[in-house]
């Protein structure tokens, strides 16, 4: 089969390599050259994702049968409905089905008509006076969102303090002012996590569960990011996850996709929840409208049903299947110094690809030329895969001494201190729980 990949970051080159190890011939569009799907692909176009006519013109020239939608951008533009309305079926949701990331608000009001579990206390404001009344009469501490996408940034939560409130109201009057409007919601303490699922606008079928790291620095400190890192467990949920809790989520994703699918507005593709394990359970911080990354590194080298197969499943409406080894997984993204701030970019990094992989570990790379030039987000996403956490992080350190440049990364992601560190955070928050093996 031959299948376009939309989009040129990590999580793609991980789409990428699960399409091609399930038979694919793999074509991709993206606006810089991936060196990691170069390797993979047939063909390969340069243009903006965004610029949905210019894909569908290289999908078009490559005589593709199927595409596959890696970023969130090209939803918004309505990717999907447009290769389909010209005789090629994608993987994706279609623009009004990927509100449900692209515009938060539609999200939050979609939750609260639906009475789907795991919501919260939300307001929107195209006000400012309405805005800091609400905040001021609510009392408690409270998440400013711009109302579209933001890349994994762009999110403030503040606290119980009334200067915190300040801070919060002079954020929420400047998106009004940029955006004409804001989202304002209740904060939910605990500790995040990542939910993905298949969906065919019917069926729906998980993934392993993952933890993202999105601050910049070990320990978590310093500014959000789109993520540095992240680990799944071998038995598919997390340490502070139980099985209760798992289900609570999974029930939050399934009423999601039967509530799209009454409102007629199928949703199709990949489905991530973010979800915050409060003391009472998962509460929805955000659904995503396709893989997160790098959560995608995590999931799909476990795979062992072809993703070809899932994804005509999907297409079709006819999903039956998505098989995962139980094994561990941590990934961990170098980044130029400076990242997210300032970071470097237009230097080059050294790349030993075969001393890299020697133990097993695995490159993914992301905002990185094919002359391997920095670009200025995350360049390059290293995975190890083995029976345990501390084994596959050991495959991950091996691996880095052989890429060389102004670089940075998180020797934390997944170590048997931070992951004890999210279940002290738990149980200091009231939880009672017994935690799963990983």
């Amino acid at each position: 089969m031959r299948i376009l990949l939309v989009g040129g970051g990590g999580r793609e080159n991980a789409i990428g390599e699960a399409l091609v190890k399930s038979g694919a011939e793999l074509y991709v569009v993206s606006k810089h050259k991936n060196p990691g799907l170069a390797k993979l692909a047939k063909g390969y176009g340069l243009a903006n994702e965004t610029e949905v006519e210019k894909v569908l013109a290289y999908a078009e020239e490559f005589g593709v049968e199927m595409a596959f939608i890696g970023p969130e951008a090209p939803l918004e533009r309505g990717i999907v409905d447009i290769f389909e309305e010209n005789g090629i079926p994608a993987v994706g949701p279609g623009r009004e089905a990927a509100k449900l990331e692209t515009d938060k608000a539609f999200a939050r009001a979609f939750m609260e008509r639906h009475k789907i579990q795991g919501r919260k206390a939300f307001r929107v404001f195209d006000d400012v006076s309405e805005m800091r009344s609400w905040i001021d009469e609510f009392g408690g501490p409270v998440v400013v969102k711009p109302i579209g996408l933001t890349g994994g940034k762009g999110v403030r939560v503040v606290g119980h303090q009334l200067r915190d409130n300040d801070e919060a109201k002079a954020y929420a009057e400047e998106l009004i002012r940029r955006d004409g409007k804001v989202l304002v919601e209740e904060r939910t303490d605990g500790v995040e996590f990542t939910f993905q699922v298949f969906c065919d606008g019917r069926h729906i079928l998980p993934m392993p569960l993952a933890q993202d790291y999105p601050h910049a620095y070990e320990n978590d400190e310093g500014p959000i990011t789109g993520g540095m890192g992240s680990y799944s467990c071998p038995n598919h949920l997390l340490p502070f996850v139980t099985k209760e809790d798992y289900e609570r989520a999974f029930e939050t994703l399934r009423a999601t996709i039967e509530a799209m699918r009454k409102e007629g507005t199928p949703y199709r593709g990949i489905l991530y929840g973010q979800f915050m394990l409060s003391r009472e359970g998962p509460v929805l911080i955000e659904y995503n409208a396709r893989f997160g990354d790098p959560e995608a590194i995590n999931v799909l080298p476990l795979l062992k049903t072809p993703l070809t197969e899932i994804a005509e499943g999907i297409v079709d409406g006819n999903l039956r299947k998505a098989e995962f080894e139980e094994k561990a997984t941590v990934v961990k993204y170098l980044v130029p110094k400076g990242y997210p701030v300032n970071p470097i970019k237009g230097v080059k990094v050294e790349v030993n690809e075969k001393a890299a992989e020697e133990n097993g570990a695995r490159l993914y790379y992301a905002s990185i030329d094919e002359d391997f030039t920095l670009l200025g987000s995350r360049a390059i996403a290293v995975a190890g895969i083995a029976e345990t956490l501390e084994e596959a992080g050991r495959i991950v350190e091996s691996a880095v001494p052989h890429i060389r440049g102004e670089l940075f990364y998180r020797r934390d992601v997944g170590t048997r201190e931070s992951v004890e560190k999210r279940v002290r955070l738990m149980r200091e928050l009231g939880k009672e729980f017994e935690p799963n093996s990983c």
